[in-house]
């Protein structure tokens, strides 16, 4: 039996495939394919964050119709299939099952339930313990929470992904320490609010905050490098900060984002935070760590937004100078606040348009900027990827404050961490050489 996987979207649903995948590998024998055409079974784990996320499936579930076996089977997956559910299995005859972002432990059932629809958004497998994957990864995703509390005006996924429920810190840490016995070298955990972890569990637990979290996590041997994503502005305490800065393994590298710059907007995002608030949590941070790398998200053209309030949101852009940017035009969706608000107070296509091409080509002048700095500076890179073949021979990995370098004319084991020196910047690229 062959499983063919497509995923869509952000890192969580990456995991959720992987766990997927295992379940699947362990109990029910299945092997990974690269092939839809060979596959016995079709699944699309999808994102309800992208642009027009179900007119892209239905488009994904006609390719995949066309050219699979008679005998395959199709599922849908992830955040899309919670927010339509059964609509999915009305509107397409080739879908055998659909199951939510909340339900992916009972994946090795529904395959064998036709036209079931599992997407119940209260459903709690946070104690759930899935199958270990056969993949050999120097670099591993690992779970601590699931679903999200906040209520942000543009924003599904509480709809999608339920209530916030952390992982018991005992499985996470027994998680951990197969990876790295196994040969992961850098974790990255994840949540859709990271440093709100321990708020709430669904069995009785020991108190326990995301700094100690990472203070008990870095105590495992072989274990190198600890990432993280995505924290929320709002939980950025002081004592959270410091133990960023001062614990050797966490790399120096942090998504905080920043959606607008404008409180106006922020407040009716729901944020909970202002700009200075923003600000100043910026500065501690640079305060302790001068090189720290900083990445983003930004929405532009948010119901309502003002000139002058996309200016406030430059303003931000010029303070921090983002090393790196996930930027977009606001996109509404169904069962999100701002879904009515877009027909009250839209911003027009052109100017939304022209206020994105601003933000990001200024980004893109503020990268060059910054990739100069990088000349001569030493980083400790993971490598990830090389080639060596006629004529061409390099490596290049991520360091540790998350900027992809590349060494030219020397071929590294892949999962080894070396330390390099940045010789040349061409654009935002960076070359190095080992030393």
């Amino acid at each position: 039996m062959k499983l063919y996987i497509e995923t869509l979207g952000c890192a969580m649903n990456v995991r959720d495939s992987e766990q997927i995948i295992a379940e699947l590998q362990e109990k029910e024998g299945y092997n990974l394919t690269s092939n839809a055409q060979e596959a016995d079974l079709i699944l699309i784990n999808t994102c309800s964050v992208r642009e027009k996320p179900e007119l892209k499936l239905f488009s994904e579930i006609g390719q995949f119709a066309k050219l699979k076996k008679n005998s395959a089977k199709i599922g849908i997956c992830g955040c899309t299939a919670s927010a339509m559910g059964q609509e999915i299995i009305k509107k397409s005859p080739h879908v055998d099952f659909v199951l939510g972002a909340r339900n992916i432990s009972k994946i090795t059932s529904i395959i064998h339930k036709p036209k079931a629809v599992e997407v119940d958004i209260d459903y709690d497998d946070s104690t759930y313990l899935f199958s270990e994957s056969r993949q050999k990864k120097y670099r591993s995703l690992i779970n601590i929470s699931i679903g999200c509390d906040k209520k942000c005006t543009y924003c599904i996924v509480p709809f999608t992904r339920g209530k916030e429920v952390s992982i018991p810190f005992d499985l996470i840490f027994k998680e951990a320490q197969k990876l790295v016995k196994a040969g992961t070298k850098e974790i990255i955990l994840l949540g859709q609010n990271v440093n709100n972890y321990g708020v709430r569990f669904s069995i009785p637990h020991a108190k326990i905050s995301f700094t100690q979290l990472l203070r008990e996590l870095s105590s495992i041997d072989g274990l190198e490098r600890i990432r993280f994503t995505s924290p929320h502005p709002l939980h950025m305490d002081n004592e959270f900060l410091d133990e960023f800065a001062s614990n050797p393994k966490i790399c120096k590298s942090i998504h905080i984002p920043l959606q607008s710059g404008s409180n106006k907007i922020l407040k009716n995002m729901k944020r909970g935070y202002t700009k200075e608030w923003y600000l100043d949590r910026i500065a501690y941070l640079k305060s302790r760590v001068p090189n720290v790398g900083i990445s983003t998200d930004i929405i532009v053209a948010f119901p309502g937004e003002s000139e002058e309030d996309f200016n406030e949101t430059m303003s931000v852009l010029e303070a921090v100078r983002f090393d790196t940017m996930y930027s977009f035009i606001f996109s509404p969706r169904p069962n999100t606040s701002a879904y009515s608000w877009n027909h009250e107070n839209r911003i027009d296509s052109d100017t939304a348009k022209r206020r994105l091409t601003i933000l990001q080509e200024r980004h893109r002048e503020i990268l060059q900027e910054n990739s100069q700095n990088e000349l001569g500076r030493v980083h400790e890179v993971l490598i990830d990827n090389n080639k060596h073949a006629p004529n061409i021979i390099y490596s290049e990995g991520r360091s540790d404050t998350n900027r992809l370098v590349t060494i030219q004319n020397e071929f590294i084991d892949i999962g080894k961490i070396v330390a390099v020196k940045i010789i040349e910047v061409s654009g935002s690229t960076l070359y190095a050489k080992c030393i």
